[in-house]
């Protein structure tokens, strides 16, 4: 079920995307009194899972989801009807329409994609405010996973700065886009009372912007050890512990935090442990026996549990401005992840993602607060997207309108329908490369 609701999720916000963004074609079209014959959510090679002719404009879905169009009448366009290029232009045709015209309506898409963004991020700010961990609320640092020491960060380590950017709120994606991003040089950390600054080799820019490690979490807050639930039948349960227990040591073994609990847990499977715990304010002991996996049988609280968070909240006049700012923070660092694609710092091969990928950026349960940000994300990157200067993008189109606008000499047709079909094969090929990794990456997991 949490799979259905996750492809559900991504289905909903892919049309609301394409539909919205070909209005953004068809409404300046029409104002401009220019004919669109088509109006299609997907594609629809051969045959339409549905269709319905409103005037001059057939409106329909297709059964191909890679997208969707509008058919205009005398543009050179993925439809490649070329039949109705040869004869002389028309008043309603795309082509017999002022250069200025024809750009406001390739550029119609992408401007409602951007819009659209920025309003979704000002939105959900309004709607949902912005909670977040303070750093001054981590009073034990934290722990670190393995890549994370191997950038030299140590458990108990209490991150100070990244590069430029101060580190006051527990935010792993700040983290990971400060160095893959934004070229931070050097992690500053409280460590053992003293601050010390460690160097960031630039083979992690590499490796935290890999698909292998997209889902790193790198560093946690540390925690006690504090019961939250119980397992029925378990050895915790036998034994007498209880919810809100605090667990300090196993075997005489100091464990005042959660990560050194388990460590030492883990390496005692299947044996006899003396456990010391808090409760009501008193130390106390009891005797169980580990399963052959090394557990005892409780949850214990994680920092969501013990640490205080923080809420800001926004009226409709801050969270526009701020959503505005939040929007244009995603689209530089877009951007910059791009050029650095093309410098070689990060592989295309591990950072880019097909339908899979992208699905699998939903929840497995339904939430409209997650489901809207993704959505913004998502308009934004198909805006940029589409600007790019390929034929058969409305970048492409873009493009040669501006040099017309420039030079005040028109594409030929049939320069037009050649460099469409390139691009247009330059788009199926990413797109397949694309879910091709995916493919690839689901069959090694397997």
């Amino acid at each position: 079920m949490g799979y259905v609701i996750m492809i559900a999720q991504f289905v909903l916000s892919l049309s609301i995307l394409i539909i919205l963004h070909e209005l953004g074609h068809f409404l300046p079209a029409k104002w401009f009194k220019t004919r669109v014959e088509k109006f299609y959510l997907f594609f629809d090679p051969w045959f339409s899972l549905v269709k319905k002719k409103v005037g001059e404009t057939e409106y329909g879905i297709g059964w191909l989801p890679l997208g969707g169009y509008v058919k205009i009448s005398g543009m050179i366009d993925e439809s490649m009807d070329k039949e109705q290029m040869k004869g002389p232009p028309q008043p309603w045709e795309f082509r017999s329409k002022p250069a200025w015209q024809r750009l406001v309506i390739m550029l119609g898409g992408v401007t409602v994609n951007f819009i659209l963004g920025y309003i979704l991020f000002g939105i959900g700010l309004f709607v949902w405010g912005s909670e977040y961990l303070p750093t001054s609320n981590i009073p034990n640092g934290y722990y670190v996973d393995s890549l994370a020491m191997e950038m030299g960060l140590q458990d108990g380590d209490k991150i100070l700065q990244i590069g430029d950017k101060t580190f006051d709120r527990y935010d792993i994606g700040t983290f990971k886009k400060e160095v893959v991003i934004n070229d931070a040089k050097e992690i500053r950390v409280e460590r053992a009372g003293n601050v010390i600054n460690l160097p960031i080799d630039e083979k992690f820019v590499g490796l935290l912007s890999s698909y292998e490690y997209k889902d790193a979490g790198l560093f946690v807050p540390r925690t006690p050890t504090i019961v939250k639930a119980i397992g029925k039948d378990t050895p915790a349960g036998k034994a007498g512990l209880q919810v809100d227990d605090r667990l300090i040591a196993i075997n005489d073994i100091e464990t005042p935090y959660y990560d050194q609990f388990k460590k030492v847990a883990m390496s005692n499977k299947g044996a006899q442990l003396t456990l010391r715990y808090i409760r009501d304010g008193q130390e106390r002991e009891l005797r169980l026996q580990s399963n052959e996996n090394g557990m005892i049988g409780f949850e214990a609280k994680n920092y969501l549990n013990l640490f205080e968070t923080e809420r800001q909240d926004y009226s409709l006049g801050q969270a526009i401005p701020a959503g505005f700012s939040k929007g244009n923070d995603f689209l530089a660092s877009q951007i910059k992840a791009f050029g650095k694609m093309f410098q070689g710092k990060i592989k295309v091969t591990e950072s880019l993602g097909g339908f899979m990928t992208i699905g699998n950026l939903f929840p497995k349960v339904w939430s409209w607060e997650v489901f809207w940000h993704m959505t913004a994300v998502l308009s934004l990157i198909l805006g940029f997207m589409n600007l790019l200067p390929i034929p058969a993008l409305d970048g492409g189109h873009v493009m040669f309108l501006m040099y017309e606008v420039v030079t005040g000499r028109k594409v030929s047709d049939k320069f037009m329908e050649y460099a469409t079909i390139v691009g247009f094969a330059i788009v199926i090929g990413l797109v397949l490369f694309a879910n091709g990794l995916d493919v690839f990456r689901w069959l090694n997991s397997k």
